[in-house]
């Protein structure tokens, strides 16, 4: 479990990338809309597990690829915004979560639209 410290760390990081990711100008990272959905960061510091849900992607190996290039311009500014002696490395992570809950309730909603039982009058 995260230290207090730690865990104010993980959310102002959370922020801070959010931020970011609105500055971002290449194309292979505004694919859709992203967001932040979680962070860890380990205790020394040194890396920085940040997981990116993003709604409408169309091509997840161009954005991992877009997300790894533009991860030292983010360690810089996030080094500039947050002024903590140790900025961590960002390792980048794909969140497929809220993605999972809407086809599973879509699923869902199909399944009580067959099950709705037809009114006798």
């Amino acid at each position: 479990m995260p230290s207090n410290k730690l865990a104010r760390i993980n959310d102002d990081i959370q922020y801070v990338v959010s931020q970011l990711l609105r500055e971002v100008k290449d194309p292979r990272v505004q694919q859709g809309m992203v967001s932040v959905t979680r962070v860890e960061t380990t205790g020394d510091l040194k890396f920085s597990k940040i997981w990116l849900s993003v709604y409408g992607m169309q091509d997840e190996k161009e954005f991992r690829k877009g997300m790894k290039s533009v991860a030292p311009w983010m360690r810089r500014e996030l080094g500039n915004r947050m002024k903590i002696r140790n900025v961590p490395q960002l390792v980048f992570e794909v969140d497929h979560s809220i993605e999972y809950g809407a086809h599973i309730n879509d699923i869902i909603n199909q399944l009580s639209a067959e099950q709705e039982p037809e009114v006798e009058e």
